[in-house]
């Protein structure tokens, strides 16, 4: 990939979840680096106030869909970013099944599309997935301390 240099094509990555205060953020860094950004996002718990900013960059691209449906995007894709999904604990009771759905089904929809644009991927999680911690901070062999029927479950199960 050609990052630099008078006519250099521009790095172009997809970020799922592109309207949360997480996703809004880092299609604001990848513009900042370069990139041409696609944002994907049905905002259902994204904002549109997250991206308008980024409305006037020519390298930007917004895209109102719902990830758990195949993805496809024309054009390449060097990386692919899967931010989507609520980690937000007064989501997790109000819409479990759609946070199920998204960390389950849209990961491996935004996989496929991944894999079919020879692109990278990268998984966003948050330490939710832990559930309530018992040791600080959490190493990535540590199992969490989650129960497969509680209120946070299907954050945890899905990420998992």
């Amino acid at each position: 990939m050609n990052r630099g240099g008078a006519g250099a094509e521009r790095p172009r990555a997809l970020v799922t979840g592109g309207a949360g205060f997480l996703g809004s953020h880092l299609c604001e860094r990848l513009l900042a680096a370069g990139y041409c950004v696609v944002c994907v996002d049905n905002l259902c718990t994204g904002v549109r106030e997250n991206f308008v900013p980024l409305k006037g960059d020519p390298g930007f691209e917004y895209v109102e869909r719902d990830v758990t449906l195949p993805l496809q995007i024309e054009g390449r894709l060097d990386e692919v970013y899967h931010f989507a999904c609520s980690a937000s604990p007064k989501d997790f009771e109000r819409i479990p099944l759609e946070i199920l759905t998204v960390g389950s089904l849209g990961t491996q929809d935004a996989l496929d599309l991944a894999l079919a644009k020879g692109a990278r991927f990268v998984l966003a999680s948050s330490s939710e997935v832990y559930g309530a911690p018992l040791v600080h901070p959490q190493h990535e062999d540590y199992r969490g301390n989650v129960s497969t029927t509680g209120v946070r479950s299907a954050y945890d199960e899905a990420k998992r």
